[in-house]
């Protein structure tokens, strides 16, 4: 070819493109758009055909470069705004997440601050209810909830004084049923009218006879209410349980003294009567012993048997007349004629009187004397009221008992102070709950008994500085005893 024109890839033919079209460009700029005028013609030089094949396959590729270039453009220009727009949207959704975030963010804080809240309320509610639940167990009375849904009441709750009252520890009486605590000896008809009430769900009042778990009666007043749930069904009852064992003694105490001021009263009244009595019969006591003696004198030289009759028809009527005296005497509350005795001497006579009641009673009466027994100071009527009246509850102990019904009274020294006189019988002995109150003023186990005789012989013995006791026999039977003081010698 004319014209030194090489092959260029298709990098380079947007250069020679750009070479081919330089000139006319210039052109154009010096002469203001216009061809420039030189003094030379332009070149008219016409191109071959291969160099027209090979522009137009330049200006094919070029064009082609062209079309993928904005084909690139285009597609990066829908890229960006489609990624402009995804971030768009992702900047419209971070802040819609910002925004929830921060509302989420409030609200918890809102609800932290609720929580701090409703802790230090929490707090409140848990330290009030400690409080009333030290309240409760720290209460003098007993206190103690049930639960009504099962059969057999059972007890959920109970507070030290309950539990003290009860005899039960807190973890024997948890789930354990109400009524088996009242014990059973319990009144049926009061625990059949507290059933009535809970089963009706009303309220319950009143005092009853309890028993502890070693058996200890006690009273008690009792208070029941329901307890009603959320739904309001009565779920559970609530009681109050107040020991009244104190009043109930007090008031048993008061009526006692009632009874023992009417007997007192009574027997103020039968005293009198008695002092009368004694005076009216004292005169034939003096009568009879006028008569006897003048039936002695009569049969001073014959008929011995019957003047030793007469002798102790003589002693018997002394012997009466001289109670009669000292009953008036006590009667009058007089002093006591304090001398010396010899208790084995007033035992003797005591029994001798005792003889024919004895003979009667089917009982034999033996009587073991200490030889060196010493003398005691005393009253010897008041001294022999008391060993009678031993001897006769003795009598009236072994009534019931079998054939072999003996007393033994003993005599004794105990120490070197104190002397001992001792009633023992085969009787049916003492009542064990009769015991702590043996020697109370009109305290009685005979249908026909004053209540007086074991009161007043204490007193005598007491009086004289001793002390009388009973108590029951290992076998059969019981033993009445009493001390005392032995008669000083006087200083030299």
């Amino acid at each position: 070819m004319g014209n030194n024109y090489k092959v260029k890839t298709a990098k380079q033919k947007p250069k020679l493109e750009l070479k081919l079209r330089k000139p006319n460009i210039k052109k154009r700029r010096l002469s203001g758009g216009k061809p420039l005028k030189t003094g030379k013609p332009p070149d008219k030089r016409i191109l071959s055909k291969a160099e027209q094949l090979l522009l137009r396959g330049f200006v094919s590729d070029l064009s082609n470069v062209r079309d993928d270039l904005g084909e690139k453009v285009r597609r990066q220009t829908d890229e960006l705004k489609l990624k402009s727009g995804q971030l768009r949207h992702g900047a419209d959704r971070q802040q819609r997440s910002d925004k929830r975030i921060q509302k989420q963010t409030d609200e918890l804080k809102l609800k932290s601050g609720q929580l701090r809240h409703g802790a230090v309320r929490q707090l409140k509610s848990d330290e009030h209810i400690q409080i009333l639940t030290q309240a409760i167990k720290s209460m003098t009375n007993g206190m103690f909830l049930i639960d009504v849904r099962k059969p057999n009441f059972l007890v959920v709750f109970s507070n030290a004084a309950f539990q003290t009252m009860t005899g039960y520890t807190e973890r024997e009486l948890l789930g354990r049923g109400y009524f088996s605590l009242r014990g059973a000896k319990a009144d049926s008809g009061v625990v059949a009218e507290i059933k009535r009430t809970i089963r009706q769900g009303t309220h319950f009042r009143g005092e009853m006879l309890g028993f502890k778990r070693a058996g200890q009666q006690y009273w008690f007043q009792l208070r029941l209410a329901p307890v009603c749930s959320a739904s309001g069904a009565i779920t559970h009852y609530v009681g109050i349980q107040t020991d009244v064992t104190l009043m109930w003694q007090r008031d048993f105490e008061i009526k006692e003294q009632r009874e023992e001021l009417l007997h007192v009263t009574r027997v103020g009244k039968l005293a009198e009567f008695v002092s009368s009595l004694a005076h009216e019969i004292s005169q034939p006591l003096t009568a009879i012993l006028s008569y006897t003696n003048a039936a002695q004198r009569l049969l001073a030289d014959r008929e011995p048997q019957i003047r030793e009759i007469l002798q102790y028809i003589n002693n018997d009527d002394i012997r009466a007349t001289e109670v009669i005296r000292r009953l008036r005497s006590l009667l009058k509350r007089g002093e006591p004629e304090i001398k010396p005795l010899d208790m084995n001497a007033l035992v003797k006579d005591t029994v001798v009187l005792m003889t024919t009641d004895a003979t009667i009673r089917n009982t034999v009466l033996k009587i073991k004397f200490d030889a060196r027994l010493p003398l005691i100071n005393g009253d010897r009527i008041q001294l022999q009221q008391v060993l009678l009246n031993l001897i006769s509850n003795s009598f009236d102990a072994m009534e019931c008992g079998p054939e072999d019904r003996q007393i033994l009274i003993n005599t004794a020294r105990r120490d070197r102070d104190t002397i001992a006189v001792t009633v023992k019988d085969t009787g049916c002995g003492i009542p064990t709950p009769n015991m702590p109150k043996l020697f109370s003023r009109f305290f009685t186990s005979k249908s026909d008994g004053l209540g007086m005789g074991l009161s007043i012989s204490r007193s005598i013995v007491e009086g004289h500085g001793g002390r009388l006791d009973g108590t029951n026999n290992p076998g059969r039977g019981a033993t009445f005893f009493f001390t005392l003081p032995i008669k000083q010698k006087p200083a030299p």
